[in-house]
């Protein structure tokens, strides 16, 4: 026990010693007795404390005393009466008044009326009636009498008006239990009490403390750090230092970092950037036309309809390209145009083409740089886009959406394979494809990605070849493969959990516990 009394006696900081010493000396001390005496501040005083107190060195009893006088309005009310005792006066006398007249009959302020009619019912001194305010049985009753607050506004104001009492103040802990039913009406009321809280610290030494006392140490100024000059001089061979535990425990830190959907999104990027593709971004308000006819999606389809799609009312319209290009698509989906498509043999609206959307998907984007760029083409995309889905474990109204395109010469379905692959590669997953079919690619994969700890395969997103009949409109002659993730599902996978919604819980305790390094790192 020696041995581990001298080791907590090393690891004490001169504040505690300084502290423990002034204990030793007088254990009825205060923060402010042992900040004088040892020249020391009262945060210092109290910092030492705690740290002795965590120890079981010593203990620490904080008292908190709360004491009350009268504001200047408490004074004035303590002195002529409280507004409702004035208006109980008059009424004891005339049973009862007008309102119109309540502050000309009682000499109460225009400004006290509400709040004077709203303590009489309360107090049941008076009602309301037809106009006018009544006495009641009550207030006949109470009208020789003293409320509870009244009392205590009486004995605030005899404590200030004795010329012998120094401290004016009365603690509340003095007041019995009629006067504190009396203090919380009048704290219910503005600016009548004043109150002021006094918090005192005392000590009290423990056994361990005893012991450190009764083994004796010194109190000497101890090197927190060192200086070029000390190290060039050999000084600090003749400073003293305080030895640290490495085993203490210490608090549970929580570092600030990315949100883990923003981790995956930020993974996304970096992988597409490393794959010389570049960035683009576009608005979440789409026009109808971008969001769908762009895309040799028809008019009447499912998808348009209000229960998939959110339309906007302001604005309701969108502004459509040049229109040279909005005659092409119209052509396309009327007869095909010069795609050696029959098109939708529908007549095509631009009315409904301007609907004002929020976009479903990100493909828009694809089409828009298609339209204002010429190839060959490597471009990425990552946002928010929205469905009018019902919220479960799986689906979510708004989520994210990363899509991509490459357009150029001599491109082919197994170009479209091969960045696929590299894509899910840099995310740790092996992939496989198998046929599928999307409105507006041809040919059309599903790409799955195959999950050890499940030993099963999971659709991941989806891809293909842009048909011509939404390349032709936007004056692309070579052919662009193009390819779509939800990221969410990826981010389900990654941080294994089954309910969608705990990516946007803010669940503090996941949310602390997740890792800050996840997932496979990039090459």
């Amino acid at each position: 026990m020696s041995e581990n009394i001298i080791k907590v006696i090393n690891e004490l900081h001169i504040y505690e010693k300084k502290l423990l010493k002034s204990l030793e000396e007088n254990e009825n001390y205060t923060p402010e007795n042992i900040a004088r005496n040892n020249s020391m501040d009262i945060k210092s005083v109290m910092s030492a404390a705690g740290s002795l107190a965590s120890k079981d060195i010593i203990e620490v009893d904080k008292t908190v005393t709360e004491s009350i006088k009268l504001t200047d309005v408490g004074k004035k009310y303590a002195e002529i009466g409280l507004p409702e005792r004035r208006v109980l006066n008059v009424l004891s006398q005339e049973k009862e008044i007008a309102m119109k007249d309540l502050a000309k009959s009682t000499g109460i302020e225009n400004h006290e009326i509400k709040i004077v009619i709203g303590w009489l019912v309360r107090k049941k001194w008076g009602k309301i009636d037809k106009g006018t305010i009544k006495i009641t049985d009550f207030g006949e009753d109470f009208k020789d009498k003293k409320g509870n607050d009244e009392i205590l506004l009486e004995k605030l104001l005899n404590n200030e008006n004795n010329q012998n009492n120094e401290n004016f103040l009365i603690l509340v802990t003095d007041l019995d239990e009629d006067l504190i039913s009396g203090l919380k009406q009048l704290n219910e009321r503005k600016n009548l009490i004043e109150t002021d809280k006094k918090t005192t610290h005392s000590f009290k030494i423990l056994d361990k403390g005893e012991k450190i006392l009764k083994k004796g140490f010194s109190i000497q100024e101890e090197a927190t750090q060192l200086t070029s000059e000390q190290l060039k001089t050999g000084e600090w061979k003749n400073l003293k230092y305080r030895p640290y535990d490495i085993n203490a425990e210490y608090p549970e830190i929580f570092p600030g970092k990315g949100h883990p959907l923003r981790r995956i999104i930020e993974e996304i990027r970096e992988i597409f950037l490393n794959l010389g593709f570049s960035e683009s971004n576009g608005s979440i308000l789409e026009s109808a036309f971008w969001n769908f006819d762009s895309l040799f999606q028809p008019q009447d389809h499912a998808a348009r309809e209000m229960q998939d799609t959110f339309y906007v009312k302001n604005p309701q319209d969108c502004h459509l390209p040049d229109q040279e290009l909005v005659d092409s698509v119209a052509k396309t989906h009327e007869t095909g145009g010069n795609t050696g498509s029959e098109g939708w043999n529908y007549k095509w609206s631009k009315e409904v083409a301007k609907q004002a959307v929020l976009r479903t998907h990100t493909t828009g984007i694809s089409t828009r740089c298609l339209e204002e760029n010429e190839p060959p083409i490597k471009m990425f995309s990552v946002g928010r886009v929205f469905r009018r889905e019902t919220i479960t474990y799986k689906h979510l109204p708004e989520f994210h959406q990363v899509e991509g395109i490459v357009a150029a010469k001599d491109i082919s379905y197994q170009n479209l394979l091969g960045t696929l692959k590299e894509f899910y590669k840099k995310l740790g997953f092996e992939v496989r494809f198998r046929p599928a079919y999307f409105p507006y690619t041809y040919l059309s994969t599903e790409c799955e990605v195959y999950l050890e700890e499940k030993e099963s395969w999971i659709e991941l997103g989806g891809s293909g070849m842009f048909r011509p009949e939404v390349l032709k409109p936007l004056g692309i002659d070579v052919p662009v493969l193009a390819f779509g993730l939800g990221i969410e599902r990826l981010a389900m996978i990654r941080y294994d959990i089954s309910d969608i919604r705990m990516l946007y819980k803010s669940d503090i305790k996941w949310l602390r516990e997740l890792p800050i390094e996840n997932g496979i790192k990039l090459d």
